[in-house]
C-alpha cells in the first residue's frame, strides 16, 4: 500500500486531512502514530475548520519539514531550500486542484468548530479524500526523487 493510499484510508476512518497524512508517513518520520495524530490535529478543516490552507497541504508540508526541514535559524541557505521545496509541493497541489485554500476547494463551507459528521453523503459530496490522496502522492513522489537526508 502506498502512503497516498494509506492516507486516504486513514481519512476515511475519521482522521482529519492533516492527521491522515502525518499518520500515513509515520513510518518515515519515526514519530509514533498517536503523536503524529496529535501534532497534526490543529490543521484539519483548513486550520481548525477556519477554511484557510487545506489541511492536506498543511499535513504534506508538516511531514516535509520533519523529513527535510532546517533547524538552524541562522542558516539562510537551508531556509531558502526548504521554502522552495514547500512552494514546489504546494504548487503541484494547486496545479491539480486550482487552489490550496480549503474554502475554495469546498466552495465556501461553514467555518465553525463543529466537525461535520462523517456520513456516506459527506464522502460523496466532498473532495477531501481525493485531496488527501493527492497531497500524500505529491509528497511520496518528492521523496522518491529526493533521498531522505541521513540523521
Amino acid at each position: 500500500m502506498t502512503h497516498a493510499e494509506k492516507a486516504k484510508e486513514l481519512f476515511q476512518q475519521g482522521y482529519n486531512c492533516s492527521q491522515a497524512i502525518a499518520v500515513a508517513f509515520a513510518d518515515l518520520t519515526e514519530i509514533p502514530v498517536e503523536a503524529s495524530a496529535r501534532m497534526a490535529s490543529s490543521f484539519g478543516g483548513g486550520l481548525g475548520r477556519m477554511r484557510e490552507i487545506c489541511g492536506a497541504v498543511s499535513g504534506m508540508c508538516l511531514v516535509a519539514g520533519i523529513l527535510y526541514g532546517y533547524d538552524d535559524p541562522e542558516d539562510g541557505s537551508a531556509k531558502k531550500e526548504h521554502y522552495a521545496r514547500v512552494q514546489e509541493m504546494a504548487g503541484a497541489f494547486r496545479a491539480e486542484t486550482g487552489s490550496i485554500i480549503c474554502r475554495e476547494l469546498l466552495t465556501n463551507p461553514k467555518s465553525d468548530p463543529n466537525p461535520t459528521p462523517r456520513t456516506e453523503e459527506f464522502y460523496q459530496k466532498r473532495p477531501c479524500a481525493d485531496c488527501v490522496y493527492l497531497a500524500a502522492e505529491i509528497l511520496e513522489n518528492y521523496i522518491a526523487r529526493h533521498p531522505l537526508p541521513q540523521k
